[in-house]
């Protein structure tokens, strides 16, 4: 069984209901569906597709598909494409890639009305991206724009903390490239 689906019949003891949700694998997974920002929702409500993980990806399509979600307002699963290329990667990329995951959860973070974490998070990303380009040369990998990035980020930040309200993840998405 692959390890995205999850398996409400092999529930096992919890803190809430009593029961846990596992994976094919028996490790603990929520099977509970999501809104589009990756809130839980209610059992049996409709929720959006998960994003499958463990996917390897080539640099390309990992970009592609996580501007694709950015732009559909899906910043928490553009973050689900970046964790799977930061996991399975090169170790040379793989603090791009965790800087980049960390930018689209931040503004998850910042669309919940999360100002203070997403903010905090949107300012780790763009750090991390621009120390990664700094440490290897590399500014455009993949055609990945990482100044655009981390000027991005660090603005949205600025304006979330001095408005103090949330942002709507379609207007607000990066342009990657």
């Amino acid at each position: 069984m692959e390890h995205s689906r999850i398996e409400r019949s092999r529930r096992q003891p919890s803190r809430g209901d009593g029961v846990r949700d596992r994976d094919g694998d028996g490790r603990a997974r929520s099977a509970r569906p999501r809104d589009g920002l990756g809130r839980p929702l209610p059992y049996g409500a409709v929720g959006v597709e998960r994003q499958p993980e463990g996917v390897v990806r080539s640099p390309e399509e990992t970009v592609a598909e996580a501007q694709a979600l950015l732009s559909a307002g899906k910043p928490f699963h553009a973050h689900e494409v970046f964790e799977d290329a930061w996991k399975s990667g090169p170790d040379a990329e793989r603090p791009l890639w965790r800087g980049l995951a960390q930018l689209a959860v931040g503004l998850t973070h910042e669309a919940r009305g999360n100002v203070t974490g997403g903010a905090r998070l949107l300012r780790r990303g763009a750090g991390a991206v621009e120390q990664w380009a700094a440490d290897t040369g590399r500014t455009r990998p993949h055609g990945l724009d990482l100044a655009g990035l981390a000027g991005w980020a660090r603005e949205l930040a600025e304006t979330v903390e001095r408005t103090g309200t949330a942002v709507d993840a379609r207007t607000r998405a990066p342009r990657l490239r």
